[in-house]
Order: C-alpha cells, then sequence, then structure tokens
C-alpha cells in the first residue's frame, strides 16, 4: 500500500486549518472519472474549446491549488467547476495524493 503523501503548506484547505495528509488509495477511487478527458492523449472539448491537459505525475501543490481555484470559480472551466464543487478538502488531498504519483 502507498503511503499518504502529505500535501504541500501553500495547498492548505479553505478553512485555515494546517494542510491535510491525502490519501492515494482513496484519491484512486475518486478519480475514476477523470480519466475520461484527462486520461485520453490529445483529446479537447468540442464546446467550449479546450485543450484538456494530462494532470498525472503533476505537484500534489499544483493539483490542489488548481481544484481550490475551480471551486471558487477563480479558475474557470465549467465541466472542472461541477467537479471540484463536489468534493472536499479531504477528496482534493486525496486526489491530489494519487495523481501526483503517477507517471505521466
Amino acid at each position: 500500500m502507498t503511503p499518504p503523501v502529505l500535501a504541500q503548506e501553500a495547498a492548505a484547505p479553505e478553512s485555515g486549518n494546517a494542510p491535510l495528509t491525502g490519501n492515494a488509495a482513496t484519491g484512486r477511487t475518486l478519480t475514476y472519472t477523470c480519466q475520461g478527458c484527462h486520461g485520453i492523449d490529445g483529446y479537447r472539448n468540442v464546446y467550449p474549446h479546450y485543450h484538456v491537459p494530462k494532470i498525472g505525475g503533476q505537484s500534489s501543490e499544483y493539483l490542489v491549488n488548481a481544484l481550490h481555484e475551480y471551486r471558487r470559480g477563480t479558475r474557470r472551466h465549467p465541466t472542472m467547476e461541477a467537479q471540484a464543487k463536489s468534493f472536499s478538502d479531504q477528496d482534493i488531498a486525496d486526489i491530489a495524493a494519487f495523481l501526483s504519483e503517477l507517471t505521466p
């Protein structure tokens, strides 16, 4: 079993508490639907037209920050905003722990 990954200091939850520890095993389950877009080489949304980046192997800090920004609406993409709004702070830490361990 993979040990949990500690989220970076800048990736503290919005509640202002200490950063959460992400559980990669839980994150793997939570990212199941992410693979539909982010796991396909060269995939693009039809409308609006966006390049869909691969997220496997990104830093945990980047992933946590991006999901919090989508959840707040300060980073704009309708699908990602809807997804992020469904995640708790712990879910985001778990997702980041799993995705950051993947090999791009």
